[in-house]
């Protein structure tokens, strides 16, 4: 018997303007959105960072953004109205990778990404990503559908954030995962935030990597960019974007810079060797696997066993608030179909659960699809 994925809320959003837009999205929220909110201010305590500090930062980086796309801060606002939030409690949200950049303790996980691109073209590119973060902060993330923007876009994301992992109508797609460089800071346009702009406004890979190298970038990530045709992975750091492209048809990151230039001023002690290791596992599957003819077959690529690098992460029995890291969702993107499909849970979990499917043409959301 096929066991049901964990209940999540599924957001749905349908206006051209950024503020109704955001109202939606806060209004449908407006039950449990406090509670994250409550939860991230603890979290940022817990590192180091106060409520006060916190605050700065968010005002900061809404600064940065009305300068940069003054749409993307109507919309924040827009959330804070429907929920009955402050506008600095979203922004925090927007910004909390940027927020946690100024905690320096290390940490015990984190996402995994495989983008394979067919060498002989039989099919699009396709790719899956592990989505690993505090085991408390599972009740709050959703799947969303997003209308009104350039491209309607649908994926995965968290109570208040604009976007995170999806695809939009045009397909293209992203993944998404955290690195950090000894010049990190909350200054700059919000990670997630340029997650949820390439997803509204960019058609191609290209127009992506446009649109990423014209925004002030002060923390960083790996964005991998899939369409039907191109496979590339936007490193951007306070140095700018480097891209990366496929090695043998595969895209693989983890946590750590590729580019040697980012690579140079990694913020050590944070996600190694954890990173290092789930990537050399990665790699080693890829060299030792049959060739994926399908997104489904790079799900085993993400299988990991107590003892193995945690591609399935699970927090130790003894793991305190701010180090129990789990996989709380894994995630498929298939271009050529314009889908998005999203499990509650481990690749391992597969086996038993169903997958939400998510298309970003029309209207479908089906369980088990």
């Amino acid at each position: 018997m096929t066991e049901t994925s964990t209940d999540h809320s599924h957001v749905s959003v349908d206006d051209t303007r950024p503020r109704e837009r955001g109202i939606a999205r806060g209004t449908q929220l407006r039950t449990d959105l406090p509670a994250s909110v409550e939860l991230y201010l603890r979290l940022f305590d817990t590192v180091g960072v106060s409520e006060s500090r916190t605050r700065d930062s968010a005002h900061r980086l809404a600064d940065v953004l009305a300068a940069w796309g003054p749409r993307y801060l109507e919309e924040i606002e827009g959330i804070a109205a429907g929920a009955g939030l402050e506008p600095w409690h979203v922004m925090a949200l927007n910004g909390r990778t940027e927020i946690l950049s100024q905690a320096t303790a290390a940490r015990p996980g984190e996402c995994s990404t495989i983008a394979y691109a067919p060498a002989d073209r039989p099919s699009a590119p396709f790719g899956v990503q592990t989505w690993d973060w505090h085991e408390e902060l599972d009740p709050y993330w959703h799947t969303h559908q997003v209308r009104g923007t350039r491209h309607s876009y649908v994926g995965l994301t968290e109570h208040g954030i604009l976007g995170k992992i999806g695809m939009n109508s045009a397909g293209l797609g992203v993944f998404f995962n955290i690195l950090g460089h000894r010049d990190d800071a909350p200054a700059g346009v919000p990670v997630h935030v340029l997650s949820a702009a390439v997803l509204g406004e960019a058609g191609t890979v290209d127009e992506a990597l446009e649109l990423l190298r014209s925004a002030p970038i002060a923390t960083s990530g790996a964005l991998t960019l899939i369409d039907s045709d191109t496979v590339a992975c936007a490193e951007v750091s306070p140095v700018g974007v480097a891209t990366l492209r496929p090695s043998d048809g595969f895209l693989t990151h983890t946590n750590h810079f590729l580019d040697p230039a980012n690579a140079a001023r990694e913020k050590t002690g944070l996600y190694e060797p954890d990173s290092q290791d789930r990537y050399g596992l990665i790699a080693s599957r890829q060299q030792r696997y049959a060739e994926p003819a399908v997104a489904d077959h790079l799900v085993e690529y993400l299988y990991s066993d107590p003892g193995q690098p945690q591609l399935c992460c699970v927090p130790a029995p003894d793991a305190v608030f701010g180090q129990r890291w789990a996989t709380l969702a894994t995630v498929l993107l298939e271009p050529e179909h314009r889908r998005a499909r999203i499990l509650a849970g481990t690749p391992i979990d597969a086996r038993r659960r169903s997958w939400t499917t998510l298309d970003a043409t029309g209207t479908a959301c089906v369980v088990g699809g």
